[in-house]
């Protein structure tokens, strides 16, 4: 939940302007108020865009909800779902998780679906089995086509905001294990789902990050709010 109009145009110009011919995938997701903003400063750029969140419900008595037809009438191609804040703060499980994957889907969408452990399920030495279970409501409740379609990001929440970070190690032990899983779902969807690390990811550890074998890129917090380091990541990628 951060940004201004005034903010936003800087930030944004100062992306789009460092581009350049890059060749990695980039996009922002922002605040639901800021859409418009970003459809008309970012049309025709390299830089996509999407939303935060998105409801379960395609419309009706949801107030204060927005659906996925919503979003893709701003032109986002990408929706947030799941994401450690909502999980902790809103109360998401992971049912309602996959169902509002499956409505970003739905929408035309691509839908970024977030998991990952707490430190006391880390140090419980549950980790596989929180993440697998992420995982599999997912796998579970979508076709294989749409399995295909998704974009993955693991989210360790010990190492959001608190200056910790995964080594690329232990980062890679759990996206090997995110790739198994989609292997076992889909071949196909093993070969092209990208499963984005997010936990702290900054430009000066990026690189070792992503020589990983499963680690196909970043879900950027803290970092994507300032050009530079935003950009130094995405040529890092």
């Amino acid at each position: 939940m951060n940004g201004s109009r005034a903010n936003n145009a800087t930030l944004l110009s100062g992306i789009v302007d460092g581009l350049g011919n890059g060749k990695a995938n980039a996009a922002v997701c922002v605040p639901a108020p800021y859409l418009q903003q970003c459809a008309d400063a970012l049309a025709g750029t390299a830089l996509a865009w999407g939303a935060q969140d998105v409801s379960i419900h395609a419309s009706g008595a949801y107030t204060g909800e927005v659906s996925a037809a919503m979003l893709a009438e701003f032109g986002c191609r990408y929706v947030i779902v799941g994401h450690s804040e909502r999980r902790a703060y809103h109360g998401e499980t992971d049912s309602q998780v996959a169902q509002k994957a499956l409505a970003a889907l739905n929408a035309g969408l691509t839908p970024i679906v977030c998991v990952g452990e707490t430190l006391e399920q880390r140090e419980a030495g549950q980790t596989n089995v929180v993440v697998g279970k992420q995982m599999s409501a997912v796998l579970e409740l979508l076709d294989e086509a749409f399995v295909a379609r998704i974009v993955v990001a693991y989210e360790p929440v010990w190492a959001i905001g608190t200056g910790k970070t995964a080594t690329p190690a232990m980062a890679q032990e759990v996206h090997a294990q995110l790739r198994s899983q989609l292997r076992e779902r889909s071949a196909q969807a093993a070969e092209k789902v990208a499963i984005l690390y997010g936990g702290s990811m900054k430009p000066d550890n990026a690189v070792e990050l992503m020589q990983q074998a499963d680690i196909d890129g970043g879900l950027i917090g803290g970092a994507a709010l300032k050009a530079a380091d935003f950009l130094a990541i995405i040529n890092a990628a």
